[in-house]
């Protein structure tokens, strides 16, 4: 009986750490014909994505605190170069935008590049120095680079259930 709950334990933390990737076929009328793109996380769809300037706006006018649910596009300046389990997107040219996705469920490539389509809840946040100092150690920062993080930042994040990476 102990193998049996023993295998079934791991075979559901197996499953539940799995990063599936879908193709799907979407238009985005701004970028022209038909595109596709590798699906990560819940199933989404390219329709009604903010534009750079209505995504900026939306983080001006959010307090720490505050959630919106939106659809964004952006292009993918960093994956945690360790399991993919955060990206920072490019939203307008002047601000990005740190995205982690939802409940730890799905990871992006770790070499992924390109325009994203993501799907969840944008808000504020202060992030403190240590946790910035821990993204700064995954992506690959040096010694002197992570000691000098010594003051919390004000950034605009975004919490993923759906991410489209346009192949």
């Amino acid at each position: 009986m102990k193998h049996i709950i023993f295998l079934l334990a791991i075979s559901l933390s197996i499953l539940s750490c799995k990063n599936e990737s879908k193709t799907a076929e979407s238009t985005l009328e701004a970028d022209g014909p038909e595109m596709i793109y590798a699906s990560f996380g819940d199933e989404i769809t390219v329709d009604d994505v903010l534009d750079s300037e209505r995504i900026t706006e939306l983080y001006q006018n959010l307090k720490v605190g505050d959630t919106v649910d939106s659809k964004m596009k952006g292009k993918i300046i960093k994956v945690c170069p360790k399991k993919g389990c955060w990206m920072t997107l490019d939203i307008d040219g002047e601000n990005d935008v740190m995205v982690k996705f939802k409940d730890y469920g799905f990871f992006m490539p770790l070499n992924a590049v390109g325009d994203v389509v993501i799907n969840g809840k944008a808000f504020v946040t202060e992030t403190s120095v240590e946790e910035l100092r821990h993204y700064a150690e995954d992506a690959g920062e040096s010694e002197d680079q992570i000691a000098a993080i010594t003051a919390p930042k004000f950034e605009y994040r975004f919490e993923a259930d759906g991410v489209l990476l346009k192949e």
